[in-house]
């Protein structure tokens, strides 16, 4: 066979499975589903161009770092004005306690909370997103995000105390509205 057909083989096999997660990632960053859907196609793209510099490991982490950087690129190069300055120094660690998510499926309804994570910055944005949605380790996010384990778990706890408090003030809205 062919080399090139087995790197096509190989890239199909190793790779593709993970195309929903690379667009669901691009989707939570890029707010939009044109949006999403570029990124994860030029995504795939590089992934294909350089799958020859693959080098074993977790093909589902490798393609989302890919995901990731590409949102960044992309987004860099229109000149997005929509950039949110985030200070990791300036946000306290809130304590751990169940997840807003988990707490949310079962209290409030999904529009509730897909527009609470709409609202977070991305950088709380794509660490909630690869924890909870994609099910990614501490070690799997930092890999993909290039930052330190401490600076990912800081920023998910920053997050979920940010969904927690959207999703609470929305849960008293609602009870204020309800007529029943």
């Amino acid at each position: 066979m062919p080399a090139t057909l087995h790197n096509n083989a190989s890239f199909e096999a190793v790779v593709v499975p993970y195309l929903d997660a690379a667009y669901n990632l691009a989707r939570w960053l890029a707010r939009d589903d044109a949006d999403a859907q570029d990124v994860a196609q030029e995504a795939m793209l590089r992934a294909f161009r350089y799958f020859a510099s693959f080098r074993g490991g977790d093909a589902r982490v490798w393609l989302l770092a890919i995901v990731r950087n590409t949102f960044y690129s992309l987004r860099a190069k229109a000149n997005d004005t929509m950039h949110e300055a985030f200070d990791d120094e300036t946000h306290a660690l809130i304590d751990e306690q169940p997840s807003p998510e988990a707490r949310a499926l079962t209290s409030v309804d999904i529009q509730a909370l897909q527009a609470a994570l709409e609202n977070l910055p991305h950088p709380l944005r794509e660490v909630i997103v690869l924890r909870e949605l994609e099910e990614c380790s501490y070690k799997e996010i930092a890999s993909i995000t290039g930052q330190k384990i401490g600076t990912v778990m800081s920023r998910l706890a920053r997050a979920r105390e940010r969904l927690k408090t959207e999703l609470s003030s929305f849960s008293t809205e609602a009870r204020r509205h309800d007529v029943r």
